[in-house]
């Protein structure tokens, strides 16, 4: 059975060890990185299950290395900073990072998150065929089998998530959906903080489909969110 590789990136070295040290426990295999230049070197040499990148590196930060694994590795990335703000949090998944923890954190919640992740991942693996046939409505067609989305002919570029979230909304447009209920059924997980994740992605959604007037997506201010047909 192969053994999960965490790719862990961060130039405290302090902090690298500890968390290395919890993952040792957990049997997770983990490679070690200094800054940005490693950390996407150690991507491309070795079989990277999940990566855990802190913010503030030398050379690379972060967030252009998150940048670089999401536009080549199907991977889930784990985004480390000392800073508490809810910009840079926001900031961190709109570019395609999968969580976000400040410093300092509690390791134990640290890889329990990671075994989160990984289970999702294997899920968006092995994703179910989805009921019914490609839906169209109104300029926009979703095909749920190939995982293709096109507005008025013209292809969109939506994350798995996005595209989960839009095709759930649309195949029931009568119904309002909370924050909650969007992120048990699109991330099948209890709902924890997921409020703002389910924000930053209905925004992002917003923005591709150039709905900046609810054209498609309607919020239901103190309820939730649904498709506007």
């Amino acid at each position: 059975m192969k053994t999960t590789t965490i790719l862990v990136a961060d130039d405290e070295t302090e902090i690298a060890d500890l968390i290395e040290l919890h993952l040792n426990k957990e049997g997770f295999q983990v490679v070690k990185a200094a800054n940005g230049e490693e950390a996407m070197r150690a991507v491309q040499r070795h079989s990277i299950d999940l990566a855990i990148l802190d913010i503030m590196m030398p050379g690379l930060d972060g967030m252009e290395v998150t940048r670089r694994i999401r536009s080549e590795y199907p991977i889930p990335i784990i985004m480390l900073s000392a800073k508490t703000s809810d910009f840079d949090k926001i900031s961190g998944l709109v570019i395609g990072a999968d969580d976000y923890m400040t410093k300092p954190f509690n390791p134990m919640e640290l890889v329990a998150r990671v075994n989160a992740q990984l289970r999702r991942s294997l899920l968006l693996s092995q994703p179910p065929k989805p009921e019914g046939a490609a839906l169209e409505t109104a300029g926009l067609a979703l095909d749920p089998e190939q995982h293709t989305a096109a507005l008025y002919g013209n292809p969109l570029d939506l994350t798995p998530k996005e595209f989960d979230i839009l095709y759930l909304l649309a195949s029931n447009p009568k119904k309002v959906f909370s924050a909650e209920n969007l992120f048990q059924q699109v991330w099948k997980e209890d709902y924890y903080e997921g409020g703002n994740t389910v924000m930053v992605h209905i925004r992002t959604l917003r923005r591709k489909l150039g709905d900046d007037k609810d054209k498609w997506i309607k919020t239901v201010w103190g309820v939730g969110y649904r498709f506007n047909a």
